[in-house]
């Protein structure tokens, strides 16, 4: 009998321990999702085409507002971004500084896909 492989699962390093945020084929390579830490600060999760994953800090800075997970990815000069979709600024994905103006970063976090917990035999 077949039975349906589950999804790995996206982990954030929170806080010294990995937290799951999503199983992966939640993901679609150049579009994030936002996801709520457990101190209830939220976090933008994405993944490329290569299925690299990247998660940064989802509050621009520049605004306030929790919209990073819905930017634009792209690269420049090699390195993995998001456009902020307000202003338009651009975020490393793997560093968190603003490529716009140096002076500027968010988190960035560790992120990993993990073998599924529990797949049925």
């Amino acid at each position: 009998m077949t039975h349906p492989v589950a999804s790995a699962a996206v982990q954030l390093r929170f806080a010294e321990s990995w937290f799951t945020v999503c199983g992966l084929d939640a993901l679609i390579p150049g579009r994030g999702v936002a996801a709520l830490l457990p101190d209830g600060r939220q976090a933008a999760v994405f993944r490329d085409r290569a299925d690299r994953l990247y998660a940064v800090d989802n509050r621009d800075p520049f605004t306030g507002a929790a919209v990073l997970s819905r930017g634009l990815t792209g690269t420049h000069r090699g390195r993995p971004f998001v456009a902020s979709p307000l202003l338009k600024q651009r975020f490393d994905l793997l560093s968190g500084e603003c490529l716009d103006d140096a002076s500027v970063r968010v988190a960035a976090y560790r992120v990993r896909a993990a073998a599924p917990a529990n797949v049925l035999d």
